[in-house]
């Protein structure tokens, strides 16, 4: 797909989401319309993936390590082809495979169970590094937010994967500068993090995480070592009065915000 094309992709899978998780009454709406231009660039354009075949041993690898943001992963394995769109409305509910975190034991196209953070990119150092001792030819991605990156884990696993030279890594980081009740700044503020990154000898792209151009660019950078992209993108982006709102990292819309919030996101398709 070209940009446009991708730009279209992910405004739709923001309105679904947004749907997704009115009809359920909880999600991470904020977090989720935030990382979604990523998503969509990954699965439409950059990775090497078969709806058809979820575990052919040549697919490129992809860990959504703020596992919290399952539904938009959800949505967008919809519109891949992974899993029925239709199962979209079951989200939430008794008895559905599609938790608030993702489940690789339940839902096809998830490599990997997260949830608890710092969890994800250290299972995707073991990913890279398992292709490096096979000779596979498989690219491992990993998303992960930036509050997240406050888990020591994540920096043992940075380190691990400089020692090991793992050219076949790409590390995106959701950089939307809010977590769970604070700004990152107000908590444990890892800003800037390209040097700290760096300091690791991991190559680095910084992007605006939110611009569909920025991003294939970035996903489709190739590396002689680790890659982090930190993508600087907006909480709730798409969405005026979510916008960089610390509030909307888990909280659902009224029905009357539910109204504005579809108007805006079918006006922009």
């Amino acid at each position: 797909m070209n940009t446009t094309e991708l730009e279209r992709v992910a405004r739709e899978i923001r309105l679904r989401d947004l749907q997704a998780v009115f009809e359920a009454g909880a999600g991470h709406i904020g977090g989720e319309m935030s990382v979604i231009d990523i998503l969509t660039a990954l699965y439409f354009r950059v990775l090497n993936v078969w709806p058809d075949q979820p575990k052919h041993p040549d697919r490129d690898r992809f860990v959504l390590s703020k596992g919290h943001t399952a539904c938009a992963l959800y949505v967008t394995l919809a519109k891949r082809g992974f899993i029925p769109e239709e199962e979209i409305s079951t989200f939430l509910q008794p008895h559905s495979r599609l938790n608030g975190h993702p489940n690789c034991n339940k839902v096809p196209g998830v490599e990997t169970n997260t949830g608890p953070l710092g969890h994800g990119l250290p299972v995707a150092i073991g990913m890279a590094k398992a292709a490096k001792l096979s000779g596979a030819k498989y690219h491992t991605y990993v998303v992960t937010g930036d509050g997240e990156m406050q888990e020591g884990s994540n920096w043992e696993a940075i380190m691990a994967a400089a020692q090991f030279k793992l050219d076949n890594l790409t590390l995106v980081i959701d950089h939307n500068r809010f977590q769970q009740g604070a700004a990152l700044a107000e908590t444990n503020d890892l800003a800037p993090l390209r040097p700290k990154l760096e300091a690791f000898d991991w190559e680095v792209t910084e992007i605006n995480g939110n611009n569909m151009s920025e991003v294939v660019s970035a996903l489709e950078q190739r590396a002689s070592r680790p890659h982090c992209i930190v993508a600087h993108t907006n909480k709730g982006h798409g969405i005026s009065f979510m916008q960089d709102r610390v509030d909307w990292h888990h909280k659902v819309p009224s029905k009357e915000q539910y109204e504005i919030a579809l108007a805006e996101l079918s006006e922009a398709l």
